[in-house]
């Protein structure tokens, strides 16, 4: 169903969010398409429609688009052209993220691969001037905390040089499980001395001891996170200090850290006084878009229209943005009308 609420997407990656026709034209132009591979076997495989093992196994879908996102060129039009798909589905504000190291295999300096991103979502912008696009600098979990220090500490540094001309905020993304989160610890120390606002992936495959860690880190939205909901000291903690966490029902299930949209705990979490906010995390990868969010809320999941509008106002709340328009996005969600 199509909803015309004021759409709020908060957890969004720009790699797993590309059209499908783009990343079909890129790989033809750049001769990347195996033989005997057509359109549909190729998007086919590019997305995942049934449950992966888990969140590490989901991320090696990531390594087809990244193939054709080291080129400047592409990277302004993947940008713009998902701009303009947020704004056509409705959304009035979206947080789009992506990690500058992963774009640099053919020579972009992680600078101009965000200066090219911030490109696109200007170019995108001046053709819909009716939505507001913040950025998100990714660090990455790879391995251990060590293998790419110097990397994720350039990312932190780059945030600080490029906030409020372009970029909104950072966060840590990637693999689960290899190292405890809080081995990351140094990405967030120096993003509390540069001042950062910021926001960490933690609770989704991996149990409640990672909302612990980003919660450690200062993190007032945490990206997944249902796992908060198997710690009621956590849970109290987090209304406590009003932590927003970016709710990805879809990705959950086809992650299998939930088994199913019924068994999904982000209603109870609600119900508890938690601000949980409804996403997408990766719209191409997952075939998803807030429109199917939503419809899984109200058919499956046991949400009213009235939850989902109070969640709108969560996302409002917690947007990266200065205050004045933070206030008016918050107006704007609350003075919808069903």
């Amino acid at each position: 169903m199509k909803y015309t609420y004021p759409k709020i997407e908060l957890h969004l990656h720009l790699d797993g969010s590309i059209r499908p026709e783009t990343v079909w034209e890129l790989y033809q132009k750049e001769g990347l398409v195996a033989d005997g591979v057509d359109y549909e076997t190729f998007t086919r495989d590019a997305a995942v429609l049934e449950p992966c093992l888990d969140v590490n196994d989901c991320l090696t879908k990531f390594d087809l688009p990244l193939k054709i996102m080291q080129d400047r060129e592409y990277i302004v039009r993947i940008t713009k052209e998902l701009v303009c798909d947020l704004a056509e589905q409705g959304v009035v504000h979206g947080e789009i993220r992506f990690a500058p190291q992963l774009h640099t295999q053919k020579g972009l300096s992680q600078k101009e691969v965000i200066e090219a991103v911030i490109e696109g979502k200007e170019e995108g912008l001046k053709l819909h001037p009716e939505i507001s696009i913040g950025l998100i600098l990714c660090c990455m979990s790879i391995g251990l905390e060590t293998v790419n220090k110097e990397e994720n500490l350039e990312t932190v540094r780059l945030c600080k040089e490029y906030l409020g001309k372009g970029v909104n905020a950072l966060d840590l993304a990637g693999a689960e499980g290899i190292v405890p989160l809080r081995n990351f610890h140094y990405i967030f120390d120096l993003a509390r001395e540069l001042e950062l606002p910021f926001t960490c992936h933690g609770g989704d495959s991996q149990d409640h001891e990672t909302v612990k860690d980003a919660m450690d880190f200062g993190s007032l939205r945490i990206g997944h996170g249902h796992a908060v909901y198997e710690a009621p000291e956590l849970c109290e903690r987090a209304i406590k200090n009003d932590i927003t966490f970016e709710i990805c029902p879809t990705s959950n299930i086809r992650c299998q850290s939930r088994e199913s949209y019924a068994a999904h705990p982000v209603k109870k979490l609600l119900d508890m006084g938690i601000r949980v906010t409804i996403n997408t995390d990766n719209m191409t990868i997952f075939d998803v878009t807030l429109d199917d969010e939503y419809d899984r809320c109200l058919e499956d999941m046991g949400f009213t229209e009235d939850d989902i509008l109070k969640m709108l106002v969560y996302s409002a709340e917690a947007a990266f943005l200065p205050a004045e328009e933070k206030a008016k996005l918050v107006e704007k969600v609350k003075a919808y009308k069903k």
